[in-house]
């Protein structure tokens, strides 16, 4: 905020006086004077199409008065000089008025500046009365931030951790994700009910952590003060599991669904609901209650893009809502002194009284449960992902092996030429490749994948060997041949059969 002062030493004046004559040189000048004290003036000066205006404050002691003038609407450099402009103002007006002879109109500019300052002692008054109110409900000064920021820095230390894992920093790994407590239908109704709460201290990215704690920051800075430490741990908790619960039933297919903004936008609604009663002063209660109010709407709206677990959000939102209504009948009953200590209790234990009944109706299948703990237990080792990548190139290299039983027509000189030209080179090369994924640091179960594997291509190559060999044979050759072939066939197809089952 740039700003500019400027002293002047008038001998001999002293204080009443000077503050008489500093507020005709205002007036004098057009500006509009908003506050008046014993020993001071404030003003505004008048906005136009080159300027703002700026704020005005003169500081009165005995034959001393001291002008400042600051840009108070954002800006960042005071270019043409304006502050200084506006003081050379006062000084070239204050001047005039000094020396001027006494007159009745000095009476009237008298009455005014009394009247003025009358008005001013009453805004202090009332606004320290308004202040005293809304300390009286929020507790800003006795307040602090503790919780909130406990609640950050653990988001943080588990996202740390998490990327020491491979989790990623912009993308997400979801096998480390799962490991680490999303909210994964099959497991959550496995029986690991405990990932309603970790999945609430699990993030998809450093973008998706750092939206979610500066908009937790962002509610906590009102909400923990006015709950205390307690009842606001309970309700982020609560309205954390009551937004899994709610991804579970609204998402038919099993989602991967984590992080802190179902509980936040609990929070979000649980203020909410103490905004839409009189428990907060109207003052700031409107201008409160607008400001949340858009930031749910165009976050929910925001939340229909792909990606995002909405269904989270909504959950978060409704019980965070019935919850401060729950609250706010506790504060009212605690005013009137009766404090109602069993209701956080009550809170709690319904909320995990519904995730038990819930978990209870939908279980997961215990072989379901195996499988996928299977592959999280594979998932950490170092080259799992490389290994599953080879064999996404290893099954379109299979498909193309496979075509050349897709075309029957093609003549002995055609079928000898791709089987030596195309389909044993492809072959060869995914020998190669699931080979060099069996040094890998893979899982037991991979390894024993990728050997069968190995023995799959084995058969095949026989099989395709003993194809060559058929060619230009005569019948009674070619059938004996025909038996090999279809024993290796048949050895080839129980073993692929066998592997998709792993």
């Amino acid at each position: 905020m740039p700003k500019k002062e400027h002293q002047i030493i008038v001998a001999g004046t002293d204080r009443d006086t000077l503050l008489l004559q500093s507020y005709q040189t205002m007036v004098q000048l057009g500006w509009d004077i908003q506050y008046a004290g014993e020993n001071a003036l404030m003003a505004r000066t008048p906005k136009n199409w080159k300027t703002n205006g700026t704020e005005v404050i003169v500081n009165l002691s005995d034959n001393l008065i001291t002008i400042s003038s600051a840009l108070v609407h954002g800006e960042m450099f005071d270019l043409g000089g304006k502050n200084q402009k506006q003081i050379n103002f006062f000084v070239q007006e204050f001047e005039k008025i000094k020396n001027s002879p006494l007159s009745e109109q000095n009476n009237s500019a008298h009455l005014e500046l009394v009247a003025l300052q009358e008005n001013t002692r009453a805004a202090i008054e009332q606004e320290t009365k308004d202040i005293a109110e809304v300390d009286a409900v929020m507790n800003i000064s006795k307040g602090n931030l503790y919780v909130t920021y406990g609640i950050i820095g653990l988001n943080v230390l588990v996202f740390v951790l998490m990327l020491l894992d491979g989790a990623g920093v912009f993308e997400p790994n979801g096998l480390v994700h799962l490991k680490w407590g999303s909210n994964f239908k099959p497991l959550t109704f496995g029986g690991e009910w405990w990932r309603l709460l970790t999945s609430v201290f699990i993030h998809f990215g450093i973008l998706h952590l750092a939206f979610n704690m500066y908009a937790l920051y962002s509610i906590g800075i009102y909400l923990e003060p006015m709950l205390g430490k307690l009842k606001y741990i309970g309700a982020y908790l609560c309205t954390g599991i009551f937004a899994g619960m709610a991804s579970l039933i609204l998402h038919k297919d099993p989602t991967n669904s984590a992080g802190a903004s179902g509980a936040i936008f609990g929070m979000y609604g649980l203020f909410l609901a103490f905004l839409t009663t009189n428990l907060i002063p109207k003052k700031i209660r409107q201008p409160l209650l607008q400001s949340i109010g858009v930031f749910v709407i165009f976050n929910l709206a925001y939340g229909f893009k792909s990606g995002i677990d909405n269904a989270a959000h909504a959950g978060g939102l409704v019980s965070g809502f019935i919850i401060g209504y729950l609250y706010v009948f506790g504060i009212k009953k605690e005013k009137d002194g009766k404090p109602v200590q069993w209701l956080l209790p009550v809170i709690m234990l319904g909320t995990i009284g519904a995730a038990f009944w819930y978990l209870q109706k939908n279980k997961t299948a215990s072989d379901d449960v195996q499988q996928i703990k299977k592959e999280l237990k594979a998932a950490s080792f170092k080259d799992e992902l490389k290994f599953h990548d080879q064999l996404v190139a290893f099954d379109k290299l299979h498909e193309e092996i496979q075509s050349i039983y897709k075309d029957s027509m093609l003549s002995d000189a055609d079928l000898k030429d791709s089987l030596t030209t195309i389909t044993i080179p492809k072959l060869d090369k995914a020998t190669a490749m699931i080979k060099e994924a069996t040094a890998l640091e893979i899982s037991p179960g991979s390894k024993i994948k990728a050997n069968k594997i190995l023995d799959y291509l084995g058969y095949k190559k026989t099989e395709f060997r003993i194809l060559l060999e058929m060619i230009g044979k005569d019948e009674a050759a070619a059938q004996e041949l025909l038996k090999q072939l279809e024993e290796a066939r048949t050895a080839a197809d129980n073993l692929f059969a066998e592997i998709l089952k792993l």
